[in-house]
């Protein structure tokens, strides 16, 4: 296969109706609820036109007889590897280890593009195979604005997280559940408490998340954008009580906070929210800490004694709200569905990251 050809119409496309074939797979990771295609929407998909295969999953919120309702193909989960190689496969998170040669067109977030952990072996992968990345976290348009994002509830729920943490109201090992159940929860946890918050990337979609879960718990935090944050005032960082980081970036940028200021005998910060997850990235603007967490362990003890710090670090924080998540995302790609094996800009552009990113590592496609 010649990846260089690009997304020509028809190319991975019903050959009699010139309309892509898509294949949503099961997700391998276990704490992974949502889907990147509801029912309501791949019903809209099938009635455009456009042939929709579903895997069934153990975990998935929405369940397999509400897409077989919509008119979808249902097969087994991970049966995706021995798919005609005119299918789009549409999933989420990380792939399973095998196949070792990767020879579809996958549309998922594959984090390979700013020296991850694990990059260069997905990208030897797709290379064997003579596959195809097309990264959703890169889907933008031509001003480089992200067109599908989960960024609003990954926000509200690390927010959410970080003060039911801080208030002593958090449950592990974790559980998806509802906005309204976490609402209910935030406005227990008594304003009266009211913990000095700053969300940096306050101004985002993802800010904009992370300060309405602050608001359901009656905290109206700092917010820093652009301006703090390339004029840092770190003294000012440390004397909050909650830090949420939901700064999304693709290139390096000086630290925020470095394992030296952990040790500053006048830091009153006891809780971070890492919302953005770069940890083994070179984007990384928290350097405080090696791994991320999990729903089984929410929380790490970064630092002990009469100033305790906490980290929590989870890499698919939209998860614990699995529908209200998933519905917002999957709305937001549906136009970009139809779109598939056109040239249509924002998938061109996807498709030229992929081929800079393989020639940047020395992986031929």
């Amino acid at each position: 296969m010649d990846n260089h050809q690009g997304l020509k119409a028809g190319a991975n496309t019903d050959a009699m109706t010139n309309k892509p074939r898509l294949w949503m797979r099961h997700e391998v990771r276990r704490t992974e609820r949502r889907a990147p295609i509801v029912p309501a929407d791949a019903r809209l998909l099938i009635e455009a036109g456009i042939a929709v295969t579903v895997e069934d999953s153990p975990q998935r919120l929405f369940p397999i007889s509400d897409y077989a309702s919509a008119g979808c193909r249902i097969t087994e989960p991970g049966s995706w590897v021995g798919a005609p190689g005119d299918e789009y496969i549409i999933g989420l998170k990380e792939l399973p280890d095998v196949p070792a040669a990767l020879i579809h067109r996958h549309v998922f977030f594959g984090h390979v593009y700013k020296g991850q952990g694990g990059a260069r072996q997905l990208l030897h992968r797709f290379a064997a195979g003579g596959g195809t990345l097309l990264d959703l976290e890169y889907l933008a348009d031509s001003r480089g604005h992200r067109l599908v994002a989960f960024g609003y509830w990954a926000g509200f729920a690390g927010a959410a997280l970080a003060v039911l943490h801080h208030s002593g109201r958090l449950d592990s090992p974790l559980q998806p559940l509802s906005k309204e159940f976490l609402d209910q929860a935030l406005d227990q946890t008594g304003a009266a408490a009211s913990p000095r918050t700053l969300v940096i990337g306050a101004f985002g979609r993802c800010g904009s998340g992370a300060r309405d879960a602050l608001a359901a718990a009656g905290i109206t935090p700092t917010g820093w954008g652009l301006e703090e944050t390339r004029h840092l005032d770190r003294a000012a960082l440390l004397q909050h009580d909650i830090l949420i980081n939901a700064v999304h970036t693709t290139e390096p940028e000086s630290p925020f906070l470095t394992q030296m200021d952990l040790d500053d005998p006048t830091r009153r910060l006891a809780v971070v929210c890492d919302v953005t997850c770069d940890v083994t990235s070179d984007c990384n603007v928290l350097p405080i800490y090696d791994g991320t967490t999990s729903w089984r362990a929410p929380v790490r003890r970064l630092r002990h004694g009469p100033r305790p710090l906490d980290i929590i670090a989870i890499d698919n924080l939209p998860s614990l709200l699995p529908r209200e998540a998933s519905v917002a995302f999957s709305a937001d790609l549906l136009p970009h569905l139809k779109s598939l094996g056109s040239s249509a800009p924002p998938w061109q552009r996807c498709l030229r990251t992929f081929h800079a990113a393989c020639d940047c590592v020395g992986v031929g496609t």
